[in-house]
């Protein structure tokens, strides 16, 4: 089941559920904005379609605000230029079977040139084409009133409501740029732009935003280090190194009611390279090879406090499922 769940792409959220609520009640206030204009311009039959694809764009902009697919050319840009192509295809081959098909992947192409990927475009296009009548009557005024018109309404609610709240400013260059990491273990911002242009894969993520994560992210790890004291009996330690210099080692025993840097300890190596091999060393030998303290979980490992690894070690042995030191 686990192994489904990660090919279906579930995956954990971090969001809390304030950011969840923000988003709903977002979407609410700015479709209230674009249904109530919408039938006000069109017959119902018809607004119905653009009222699908604005409601695809308000998952972006409130959802996910900072995404690259919620910036405001990609919207702007996306909906304007799906909806010319629509309409193109529509004039040029009217009613015919291939033209749906034919809009909705000249669109994506257009919007892959002209940087501004947002899904509901095709969504948009797709209307122009097999929206019926009411739509195909529109003609090009099509591309101005409802899509542009709808477009500026619901960017200028996502500046309004998402301005409101610190963390969700829009557009993304409104938020506090994050101070580049300077540690020099951890990889530079150089690094990651590398890392993305050989991916050669569209990212849903800002630059900005990633710098932001690894800075967090090292602030974390910065405040999670262990000390001589955090070397304990039974807990288990990841040197968080990459590939197969990864290890995990576990200590087995050590010297009861002593804790200097000088005391031996034994451990084994549970994970990892060298899996199943035993050592000996100082604490603080172990200490610098040690980033943190790690318990297994399913198939991986993850970090925790030194105690909880200990403490997770000493269950193990109750239950039977490790042998004691």
């Amino acid at each position: 089941m686990k192994r489904f769940l990660h090919l279906m792409g579930w995956r954990a959220n971090a969001t809390s559920h304030l950011e969840k609520w923000l988003s709903a009640i977002g979407a609410l206030c700015a479709i209230a904005v674009i249904y109530a204009v919408t039938h006000w311009l069109l017959p119902s039959e018809a607004a119905l379609w653009v009222v699908a694809s604005m409601g695809a764009s308000a998952v972006l902009l409130f959802a996910v605000p900072h995404g690259a697919l919620s910036q405001p050319w990609a919207v702007l840009g996306g909906q304007v230029l799906s909806a010319l192509v629509g309409v193109t295809c529509q004039k040029l081959l009217p009613d015919h079977p291939f033209t749906p098909a034919l809009a909705v992947g000249i669109a994506i192409l257009v919007m892959h040139y002209a940087r501004c990927i947002h899904p509901p475009g095709g969504a948009t296009a797709l209307a122009a084409v097999s929206g019926g009548p009411a739509i195909a009557a529109l003609g090009f005024h099509y591309v101005l009133s409802p899509v542009l018109l709808n477009v500026v309404l619901i960017l200028a609610v996502a500046v309004l409501f998402n301005g409101l709240f610190p963390w969700r400013r829009y557009p993304a260059p409104l938020a506090r740029l994050p101070e580049a990491p300077r540690l020099p273990s951890g990889p530079a911002p150089e690094d990651l732009y590398h890392a993305l242009r050989k991916m050669d894969s569209f990212i849903d993520v800002q630059f900005d935003d990633l710098l932001k994560i690894l800075q967090l992210a090292q602030r974390h790890a910065q405040s999670q280090r262990l000390g001589l004291d955090d070397i304990l009996l039974g807990a288990c330690y990841s040197n968080a190194q990459s590939g197969n210099a990864w290890a995990v080692r576990q200590v087995i025993d050590d010297h009861p009611g002593k804790r200097t840097r000088q005391d031996q300890l034994i451990y084994k190596v549970v994970a990892g390279a060298g899996k199943g091999n035993t050592g000996s060393c100082r604490r603080q030998d172990l200490l610098n090879w040690a980033a943190h303290a790690v318990i297994a979980q399913g198939d991986g490992w993850v970090r925790v406090t030194p105690q909880d690894s200990a403490s997770n070690a000493l269950l193990r042995q109750l239950k039977g499922e490790t042998p004691r030191p």
